[in-house]
């Protein structure tokens, strides 16, 4: 699919240098009915929002509702099982010790190690839907919305259409934040919301404008808190210095209208957060992210912090994951070359070939002696507050793109001022402007095609990033749902190779581990997985071996040797059997 789109990008510009009158009637016909639509800029916003949803049904048949399998996703869905049956937490399960996994919590609670943000959705869409995906298919059309509304308030209602048609295409649809239980949109739609915000406050002093502002303020600080923070900042600078210039409002106007709404709300926000974490916790000001990291984690999430202590770890893969793989990144992160690898890799997420076209054509008619007659308010704002952000994540070690959620809203505000500069250009400029549109129709439909054409996803798509440890993961699917067809509840206890992948991981629970149809628990040796079993001796107990080729569920012996003589021990524990 990268090629695909190099391909399609090329071909743009191919033509803009070749033909640039091409169709140009045509597109003006196109323009004059769009901006007309645009100029009603509530009809926009709920177009762009509207067509998400509806275009991400529409391809269900060929993009299923996802399976998730990234450590992180099972986090998140155990959190959205917790919130849908109306709990914040979880009683520290028996026999917790064999049930521990990645980014979940286990003392003083049983609980994902995430802020609620995400989480919250998912249990939405759980609730009134029936599944988890369906908050993300909601979180979808609502961050393309919010995207539109945003770009309305920083650029003409023409382009800001055009913006959110292009996150629609780019982010709504496909690719992992849509397609994946990880996040990504939720703090998109808080950006939007307080990118949005901003300009409409300065002209109007609106209290629905603080509000949603201040909404954003929260969504961030519930999804990305490191990231909402150092984008509220510059916003913030922006709003004092503002309040305090020569066309500065009222000071009435100034401490009712904004501040303290916006105060009001934030400390709402610290004190939902502040109940949650002391709900998971026990303490206000701890959240479960910390306990997590100070009971597993050694390799330091921040620049300024330092290596800790290697903890005891019951199980090997746990230790495989932080040791090995994160202390790998660590040790990237401090060359050079990890942070040109985020930067390549936000670069391929947010862009693609087909539209970091706008950046390299200005580049060239910037060389060339164009000069730009745009450079306004907006450019300034928006490199000051990118800049501070994009600072601020050098500080983070680790990196996925959707990370940057957060300003996905001023990275198509960057890409829209490339295009209008260019726009000016000449011809060439003009035509591209007017078919990066088209290619990326283009390209979306070779996406839905993709399955039948045999192309193979580039990597701005589903998983992209851990997709050599999915590959047994049909495996337990498939393994689920023979366990869900036989009558009873299930003991599946799980025993890795020494060369067990660490992303393919098997044992996630829901959040009320006693009452499940199927548990999955880690093989701790025959005395240990005694307890176990006598703990769940009403269930069938079953070994699953993922590291098989191909993986295999054997029956763990017969009752009356678990009741009678234990259970042996290494190979001999498991009888395989076929599923009735």
């Amino acid at each position: 699919m990268l090629l695909v789109e190099w391909a399609l990008a090329l071909l743009g510009v191919f033509i803009a240098f070749l033909r640039p009158t091409l169709g140009a009637r045509w597109f003006e016909k196109v323009e004059y009915g769009l901006s007309r639509m645009a100029n009603r800029r509530g009809v926009a916003v709920a177009a762009v929002g509207l067509s998400t949803l509806l275009l991400r049904v529409a391809v269900l048949p060929v993009e299923r509702i996802p399976q998730p399998f990234l450590h992180d996703e099972f986090s998140y869905l155990l959190q959205s099982d917790t919130f849908a049956h109306g709990h914040l937490s979880n009683p520290t399960p028996k026999m917790w010790e064999h049930f521990e996994t990645f980014h979940v919590i286990f003392q003083p609670t049983y609980c994902s190690k995430y802020f609620p943000g995400q989480g919250l959705f998912l249990a939405l869409g759980q609730v009134v839907f029936g599944h988890p995906f369906w908050g993300v298919w909601l979180t979808s059309g609502l961050m393309c919305a919010g995207i539109t509304w945003m770009l309305q308030g920083w650029f003409s209602p023409g382009w800001a259409l055009l913006g959110g048609f292009i996150a629609m295409l780019r982010f709504g649809v496909f690719g992992y934040w849509a397609d994946s239980y990880w996040g990504g949109n939720v703090a998109a739609i808080g950006g939007a919301l307080v990118l949005g915000a901003l300009p409409r406050i300065k002209s109007s002093q609106r209290l629905a404008d603080v509000g949603l502002m201040g909404l954003g303020l929260a969504l961030l600080a519930n999804s990305r808190p490191w990231e909402g923070l150092i984008l509220s900042l510059p916003v913030a600078m922006i709003l004092l210095f503002w309040m305090l210039s020569k066309d500065k409002p009222a000071l009435k106007v100034s401490l009712l209208r904004i501040a303290l709404p916006l105060g009001l709300m934030l400390g709402a926000t610290v004190g939902w957060l502040a109940y949650y974490s002391w709900r998971t916790t026990g303490n206000p000001v701890r959240a479960p992210y910390q306990v997590y990291e100070q009971t597993y984690g050694t390799v330091p999430y921040m620049i300024w912090q330092g290596m800790r202590p290697e903890p005891v770890y019951r199980h090997v893969v746990l230790r495989k994951l932080e040791i090995e793989y994160e202390l790998g990144i660590y040790e990237s992160y401090k060359r050079p070359v990890g942070h040109i690898l985020r930067i390549f890799s936000a670069c391929s997420f947010f862009l693609g070939p087909i539209l970091v076209q706008p950046f390299l054509l200005l580049i060239l008619a910037l060389c060339s002696g164009f000069s730009s007659r745009q450079l306004y308010f907006t450019t300034g704002a928006v490199f000051a507050i990118f800049g501070v952000f994009a600072l601020g994540a050098e500080f983070a070690v680790f990196y996925s793109p959707h990370y940057s959620a957060p300003v996905t809203c001023l990275i198509l505000a960057f890409l829209l001022l490339a295009m209008g500069e260019i726009r000016e250009w000449n011809k060439t400029g003009l035509f591209l402007t007017r078919v990066m549109p088209v290619l990326c129709v283009l390209a979306f439909g070779l996406r839905v095609a993709a399955g039948p054409l045999h192309i193979s996803p580039s990597e701005d798509s589903t998983y992209y990033f851990y997709q050599e440890g999915s590959r047994t993961w049909p495996s337990r699917i498939d393994i689920q749902a023979e366990l869900n067809r036989v009558p009873g509840d299930h003991l599946v206890i799980v025993r890795y190779s020494p060369q067990h992948e660490v992303h393919s991981e098997w044992v996630y629970n829901d959040a009320d581990i006693d009452h499940a149809r199927i548990v999955w628990a880690r093989d701790m040796g025959a005395s240990e997985n005694q307890q176990l079993i006598e703990y769940f001796k009403n269930r069938k107990i079953w070994l699953a071996e993922p590291d098989t080729v191909p993986p295999r569920l054997s029956e763990y012996g017969s009752r009356s040797e678990v009741v009678t003589g234990g259970v042996r021990s290494g190979a001999e524990a498991a009888t395989p059997t076929a599923l009735p």
